[in-house]
């Protein structure tokens, strides 16, 4: 009996185990099944046995797990799809496939802690298919899916997979840490493919760091609708006329040798890769492409900190993806995210140090092919690498400075955009205090302990005396502190009143400042410029660029602080910041960041003809900050005079925009009609002539003939050249694309003639801007995407159809 019971029970256990093997290997799940989270776990397996589903235990804690789908035949094969956020499970939860609410997973005490919403409808049963899809049979064959995996991706795409419109990949916070990290890949709803950084936790999206360039807003049947990884690995935006817009190579190894995927990383590097499905054990990954090239090269915009957290630097390993390291004397703030932020080892600052000479408490430590592009507070040009150190060093403000070609950047904390890389030709000087360097009593102010002696003294003294005295004399004192800290209070009140740090400068100041006026950098339509000095509480002056104000009238107080408060909360890279101001009677000045490199007047009349690099690079500067000034600032701003002398250019030579805001200031309390015309000859709209409103249009005029100018390095009138034909450079600019010859703009420019395209491309758009009807020009967002060669230009009418000189 016992040998007949066991081998009964072998044959019993051998047809339990074959059916357990083809319920896994089927890749159909029945209703009612379920697996739990435990250290020898069961999947659900697909056919062919390359994928799995269930719980993957998380290498850093034994008793959380993941419920997830992984390459089921690499080892520790790569998590490509994950429930709950990646927010892992304890140990004993159970998922459990049911009929009316799909995968319902519960932890240890029963509770729901995620499920597969789909709304109505009730499943038949489960399928893990054989691409990576997860997918849940809806009982009615007429919509065979309820749900799928691949219709809520979490970093990765698979072969076959497709994003829609607004669908999102989301990164990961760390390799192992599997919660939503700072990086996305987004399908926007203008057919763009965007890759761009989130600020955790609100999710506040920063500017894009690459773009498909798949939006056209002149055709929307070319305009992207999914991101797709063909069956073949290749990732492609799908335009809506079903052509497709590639994002990798096309000749990639066959899918029936190589798994593909497509994974955003939780360093922000999106990937495509390949594996071999019959591998030895130590075979990796193999990347096709990386978006994008390098990572560490690029500015996320304005706020944030790059691709590492704030103080650290990014550098590319071989595989085109960063690594971050904290600079010397610098430490991570979370020990266990070296990608994160890092804090000086060191206390900092004018408080802090005191009147102690500087070079008593610190050292400059040398960072070759190091720079923080974003952080600059001054910059010095010409100026040599040691006038560069000394600078910083005697600089309180000064964390770091960088030196490059004949020009020093100076930079506060927080440091962002870190980056090293031989292509980073500067060498920063990153300040540090030294060991032996002891710090004053915070709480007490220089010359404190000199200052309690003498306290000491005088209280004796007073209690030596008669009480009346002490009486009298304390009330004096109470009373001059109380005129103080009101005058005080009153002061910094107006200040904070006109917001975004500017200050309330008196006339005297300011002409002790500029010397009494003596030094003239400029004239315009606004005023005369003269060059100052102010003091900023650093040990180390800076230069200021004073405008004088004229045609204004005694009047309109209230209105002018209005309008210069507008301005002083105006902030954008390619924007000419304000520093401060005056408003004394009929003295009005406003005080500007000096900018070392003049005008791009100078620069595109002058002798030397910058580069056509250069020059399609400022170009591009001065859209991004016109568009800031019609459509991203709080308050618009129409310029008004747009032109090479309000345009100037930093120790980078980046275009910056000045005078913006002032046409509105002049107009303070004048009569403000139609016909009040603001601008420089050959620069203005031809609505300012006529009974037309004024918009951002006349802008976008003005941009297009300097878009001229800064192509062809010459002047919108010059009556000096000697040729009729050629004295109106938007007349002769017309003619020249109308003939076929718009070489003649470059003459024999060989950079600019190599790169055609974008001079056709860039010619056109200057003539869109100048079209005499207001309605047929772009919007500045519009000139940027066709700038960019997102949007594709189109032929242009005639910009001046009633003029006979135009052929």
């Amino acid at each position: 009996m016992d040998s007949k019971f066991a081998f009964a029970f072998l044959l019993f256990y051998f047809l339990m185990s074959s059916h357990s093997v083809i319920s896994q290997t089927s890749g159909k799940v029945n209703i009612g099944e379920s697996l739990v989270a435990m250290d020898q776990n069961l999947s659900w397996l697909s056919p062919s046995k390359d994928f799995a589903f269930g719980f993957r235990q998380l290498n850093d804690n034994d008793d959380f797990f993941l419920l997830a789908i992984w390459y089921y035949k690499i080892p520790d094969g790569d998590i490509v799809w994950y429930a709950k956020g990646g927010n892992p499970a304890q140990r004993g939860s159970k998922v459990e496939l049911t009929a009316d609410r799909g995968l319902v997973l519960k932890d240890p005490q029963g509770t729901e802690i995620w499920q597969s919403d789909f709304g109505t409808g009730r499943v038949a049963y489960g399928v893990m298919n054989d691409t990576g899809n997860f997918v849940l049979v809806n009982i009615n064959s007429e919509s065979p899916a309820l749900w799928e995996s691949f219709s809520h991706p979490t970093d990765t795409l698979l072969p076959t997979q497709a994003m829609k419109i607004e669908g999102i990949l989301s990164s990961r916070k760390s390799a192992t840490n599997f919660s939503q990290g700072r990086f996305q890949f987004r399908l926007l709803r203008d057919g763009n493919a965007v890759l761009n950084a989130i600020n955790l936790p609100s999710n506040y999206t920063y500017d894009a760091y690459y773009i498909s360039g798949t939006f056209d807003p002149e055709n929307s049947s070319n305009s992207g609708v999914q991101v797709v990884l063909g069956e073949s690995g290749n990732l492609y935006v799908l335009r809506r006329n079903d052509e497709r817009f590639y994002l990798t190579p096309q000749d990639i190894a066959p899918v029936k040798d190589y798994y593909h995927k497509a994974t955003l990383n939780f360093d922000g590097v999106f990937t495509i890769s390949q594996h071999p499905k019959n591998s030895s054990s130590n075979e990796t990954w193999r990347v096709i492409k990386t978006i994008p090239e390098n990572i560490c090269f690029l500015i996320f915009g304005k706020e944030g900190s790059g691709v590492c957290g704030f103080n650290n630097v990014c550098k590319l390993k071989n595989d085109q993806r960063p690594t971050c390291e904290c600079p010397p004397s610098y430490s991570l703030l979370d020990p266990d995210d070296k990608y994160g932020s890092c804090k000086p080892d060191f206390i900092q600052g004018c408080e802090e140090d005191g009147q102690s000479p500087q070079e008593d408490l610190y050292t400059l430590k040398d960072m070759p092919n190091t720079d923080w592009p974003t952080s600059d507070y001054e910059i010095f040009k010409p100026y040599s690498p040691a006038d560069c150190r000394e600078s910083c060093l005697q600089d309180c403000l000064c964390a770091v400075a960088v030196s490059r070609g004949d020009g020093c950047w100076k930079k506060r904390l927080p440091l962002s955009n870190g980056r090293e890389d031989r292509a980073v030709t500067s060498l920063a000087f990153l300040k540090v205090r030294k060991a032996n360097a002891t710090l004053h009593n915070p709480r007490l102010p220089p010359n404190a302990e000199k200052n309690q002696d003498n306290l000491i003294v005088v209280v004796s003294v007073f209690l030596g005396g008669s009480v009346i005295v002490i009486f009298l004399l304390s009330g004096l004192l109470c009373l001059g502190s109380f005129l103080y800290h009101k005058k005080h209070t009153e002061n910094h009140q107006q200040e904070r009143s006109m917001g975004m740090n500017l200050r309330c400068l008196t006339y005297e100041e300011l002409e002790d400042a500029t010397n009494g006026f003596n030094e003239e950098l400029g004239r315009g339509s606004f005023g005369v410029v003269y060059k100052g000095v102010i003091g900023t509480g650093s040990t180390v002056p800076v230069a200021v660029a004073v405008k004088k104000l004229d045609r204004l009238v005694e009047d309109g107080n209230e209105e002018f602080e209005t309008e210069v408060k507008v301005i002083g909360q105006t902030h954008h890279k390619n924007l000419v910041r304000l520093q401060g101001y005056c408003n004394e009677g009929r003295n009005r000045l406003l005080v500007y960041e000096f900018l070392s490199n003049g005008s791009l007047a100078s620069l595109l009349f002058g002798d030397l003809k910058p580069s056509w690099q250069q020059r399609t690079q400022i170009a591009m500067g001065i859209g991004k900050g016109l568009l800031y000034l019609h459509e991203e600032c709080s308050t618009q701003i129409i310029h008004c005079d747009i032109k090479p002398q309000n345009i100037l250019l930093d120790g980078s030579y980046n275009a910056r925009i000045s005078d913006f805001g002032l046409a509105k200031i002049l107009m303070l309390n004048q009569t403000h009609t139609k016909t009040n015309i603001r601008g420089t000859k050959g620069y203005v709209a031809p609505e300012w002539f006529r009974s037309m409103p004024i918009t951002v249009k006349v802008d976008v005029y003005s941009f297009g003939v300097m878009l001229l100018e800064i192509i062809s390095c010459r002047r919108s009138v010059d009556i000096e050249i000697g040729e009729n034909d050629r004295e109106i450079l938007t007349y002769w600019a017309y003619d020249c694309f109308l003939g076929g010859k718009i070489d003649a703009l470059v003459e024999d420019d060989p950079e600019a003639l190599s790169d055609m395209k974008r001079l056709e491309r860039y010619v056109m758009i200057a003539l869109w801007c100048i079209q005499e009807d207001p309605s047929l020009r772009p919007t500045m967002k519009k000139v940027m995407l066709m700038l960019e060669g997102i949007v594709q230009v189109t032929v242009p009418p005639c910009p001046c159809p009633f003029n006979s000189t135009i052929s």
